[in-house]
């Protein structure tokens, strides 16, 4: 086969591949994950609202929600309907705090057959060990910063 005839199967095929790939619906994705995102949202300010109606204060009740959000999205996981969510909802179920417990915990339960240590620890931070060290990197240089010129 000539190099000729190799470019125009390659334009032939590359038409196929068009016609048949799914075209994206990104209005209702988008309206989903704000939807989902939004109902996440909700259910913690709902935690957050009970805990100061029982006499904390905003601020410290901010703690226990997110330790509620946080088991709530890694018992989800675990359970699978938190990947059925994440289907429907895209980013909607990844942005709230919940999806941050969901990227810990599926990667642990993707290498659980490996073993505790080789699988569970190893890569339970896969995902979100990246994360959590520019967090605490992040945090740590801003905290220097604010100690020597904010005094």
């Amino acid at each position: 086969m000539d190099r000729t005839q190799q470019v125009v199967d390659q334009k032939e095929y590359q038409k196929l591949v068009n016609q048949k790939e799914p075209k994206p619906t990104l209005l209702k994705n988008i309206v989903w994950a704000f939807i989902v995102g939004g109902l996440i949202c909700v259910l913690g300010q709902v935690f957050l609202n009970y805990f100061v109606s029982k006499g904390i204060s905003p601020k410290e009740a901010g703690t226990p929600v997110a330790i509620i959000m946080v088991f709530l999205g890694a018992f989800f996981t675990g359970l699978g309907w938190y990947d059925l969510l994440g289907k429907v909802a895209g980013a909607g179920s990844v942005v709230p705090i919940t999806g941050f417990a969901n990227s810990v915990v599926s990667p642990a339960m993707e290498f659980r057959r490996e073993g505790l240590v080789m699988g569970v620890g190893a890569k339970m931070f896969l995902i979100a060990g990246p994360v959590i060290v520019f967090g605490v990197i992040t945090s740590a240089a801003v905290g220097l910063i604010y100690y020597l010129f904010a005094r």
